[in-house]
């Protein structure tokens, strides 16, 4: 494959024998022993619970250092992207592995512009779900229900990009729709004239009483955010997409199911919890040396949330820039926050404190990104969904790539059962 050379065989041995594997050496001198012949030529499988040490893929798309703190989208820096680019523009080097040039990019945008319209038919949907549903559970069942009105892709690759641009085009919609829905407010139907950032918060918080103009703060924020989240490699959401398209499944029907995975707490609802947490040490009298003690306490429950990452052993580069995003934004914007300044305390004593040190646990993307989306107006039970927003991309660059490789097998892992052995059935009256 491109961009992979053959390293050195290595060695295991299974009950005295020698086994030969072979290794692959990505373009980052990343090494992978490839084990695809193991379980043919020994009988055994390896055990990797949570896939920590498993590649399950080779991937041309994003780059990850965790010991390092770099991130990079097809070898751009993520610090490069978030100052200088576009968010359609990112959307379009992670699906299609280059930067538009201007006629490439002003055609992508026309598209996906023209796409934002949903079928009316669809408002009936939001219809029937209550006011009280969470906005993921809405956004994912309306994702999976565009396979209803748009055509399976197959193998036709003109149909592959039109599904593509009418995704991109029409989750911004929806998202912005379940929120209208959530708080009883008609909704507002996207425009043609504004960008992609400033049209979903036109349908955010425009009302029919008053005209409303995006500020220009909010839309520069909505745009780093949404390319800080754009891609992060194997995630479990990611992987989800990309476990689920193996099947030949839809796109519409494996982005829903990604966007089911980011629904958890311990992926895309973190930064809710993070925000949960700083008010509760907020309405504690702003006590962080007390939350501090509890999170080192192996006798506690309580978890400093936004701190350490699976992959970074450093500081996570989106941290940093959505940190100095925050300084900038909310002065600016004559936002006082109680909380960041309780994150920014709470963060300092933090990383001075032996115990997360030594424990690589530094901030992560999740702990100031909803101090912004506060401050731009975003209700906290719609952050998961911002998430979705900003990681569409990456999970459609991720599902095209699986698709058109053309080694693609179905993802089917293997497990080392641990049930009882052969037993007989026994009748009910012999039970005891």
């Amino acid at each position: 494959m491109e961009g992979v050379r053959k390293g050195e065989d290595a060695k295991i041995y299974i009950d005295g024998k020698e086994y030969l594997l072979p290794t692959v050496i990505g373009t980052e001198d990343e090494l992978g022993i490839d084990i695809r012949r193991l379980r043919s030529e020994s009988g055994a499988i390896t055990l990797d619970p949570g896939y920590a040490n498993t590649g399950s893929c080779i991937s041309s798309i994003t780059y990850i250092n965790g010991e390092e703190g770099i991130l990079r989208y097809r070898g751009y820096p993520i610090e490069q992207l978030a100052e200088k680019a576009e968010f359609l523009e990112v959307c379009y080097l992670l699906i299609y592995g280059k930067l538009p040039d201007q006629r490439e990019y002003n055609y992508f945008v026309d598209k996906v512009t023209r796409h934002s319209l949903l079928h009316e038919d669809m408002k009936n949907f939001f219809a029937g779900f209550p006011n009280t549903a969470h906005p993921m559970c809405v956004l994912a069942a309306m994702v999976a229900s565009l396979a209803a009105y748009y055509p399976d892709e197959k193998n036709d690759l003109e149909l592959m990009d039109l599904n593509i641009v009418r995704l991109l085009a029409k989750v911004p919609t929806i998202a912005a729709f379940a929120y209208k829905k959530s708080i009883g407010q008609p909704f507002v139907y996207p425009r043609n004239d504004l960008s992609y950032t400033q049209n979903f918060l036109h349908m955010m918080f425009a009302v029919p009483a008053e005209e409303y103009k995006v500020p220009p703060l909010f839309n520069k924020a909505l745009n780093i955010l949404l390319i800080l989240h754009a891609d992060h490699e194997q995630n479990c959401s990611t992987s989800t997409v990309r476990m689920v398209g193996s099947s030949m499944a839809n796109l519409f029907a494996s982005i829903a199911a990604g966007i089911c995975a980011l629904w958890g707490p311990l992926h895309g609802g973190a930064n809710q919890r993070v925000i949960e947490m700083l008010q509760m040490i907020y309405e504690d009298k702003g006590d962080v040396a007390k939350y501090v003690a509890m999170a080192k306490d192996k006798r506690n429950n309580f978890r400093l949330m936004g701190f350490g990452h699976r992959v970074y052993k450093n500081y996570d580069p989106r941290a940093r820039i959505l940190k100095s995003l925050a300084d900038e934004l909310l002065p600016e914007l004559g936002y006082d926050d109680p909380l960041l300044e309780i994150a920014k305390h709470l963060e300092e004593v933090a990383l001075k404190d032996e115990y997360f040190l030594e424990r690589k646990l530094y901030p992560n993307v999740d702990f100031y990104s909803g101090i912004i989306y506060r401050a731009i107006g975003i209700p906290t039970n719609m952050f998961t969904v911002m998430f979705a927003l900003g990681r569409l991309p990456g999970w459609i660059a991720h599902w095209r790539e699986l698709r058109l490789d053309p080694s693609m097998r179905i993802h089917r892992p293997r497990q080392i059962y641990s049930g009882p052995s052969k037993r007989d059935y026994i009748p009910f009256t012999e039970r005891g």
